[in-house]
């Protein structure tokens, strides 16, 4: 899925669409807040930022004022309808590093093969790695066919109450030595699968 199509001509963009949903994410908490600061929590540089937010403001997802940026109804009715929810999950040893972020991506299971370009992605991203885990025939697996049931009936147990998962959907739960690097791996793993 693209959100932001990049330009022919011109500089380059330092930042992919993964930022553009992450900004909009922290946003939809409900709070104002700065370029700059919106700038540190998304980990892109100012430019980037000034680029996001402009493009944002002309599709009328964002409202802006003195006092910082909100989200708007528009905003959040775009959040709602991406197949992705961001989720507070910890796999523990499944995956390295001592940061995770958790993904719910919905509907993308049969287009796992087994889980490596998933882990590529995330460490391209800056991630150490990225774990997939697929719900496929009412089994929590790991591709491809590490039984997470039968092997960490706990750990499944967990998953399905925060994730409420169905049929075909997939969490991908990146790892890094620092919490951006966890969120930006597994931000670009979900968005490949779009």
């Amino acid at each position: 899925m693209k959100i932001i199509e990049v330009p022919q001509y011109g500089p380059m963009f330092r930042f992919k669409d993964h930022h553009v949903y992450w900004t909009l994410h922290l946003l939809s908490c409900g709070k104002r807040l700065g370029r700059k600061r919106l700038s540190e929590l998304v980990g892109i540089g100012e430019g980037s930022m000034r680029r996001i937010i402009n493009t944002l403001r002309e599709w009328e997802m964002i409202d802006i004022k003195q006092t910082g940026i909100k989200i708007s109804r528009e905003g959040l009715g775009f959040l709602a309808e991406l197949p992705l929810k961001v989720l507070d999950l910890n796999i523990g040893d499944l995956v390295v590093g001592d940061h995770q972020q958790a993904l719910l991506v919905k509907g993308v299971g049969h287009k796992i093969e087994n889980g490596m370009q998933q882990r590529d992605a995330g460490i391209r991203a800056g991630s150490e790695g990225c774990t997939t885990i697929l719900y496929r025939d009412g089994r929590l697996m790991m591709p491809p066919d590490w039984d997470l049931d039968e092997n960490r009936p706990e750990l499944a147990k967990t998953i399905r109450t925060i994730a409420e998962m169905e049929e075909d959907d997939v969490i991908i739960v990146g790892g890094a030595f620092e919490h951006m690097g966890a969120v930006n791996g597994a931000l670009a793993a979900a968005f490949e699968l779009f």
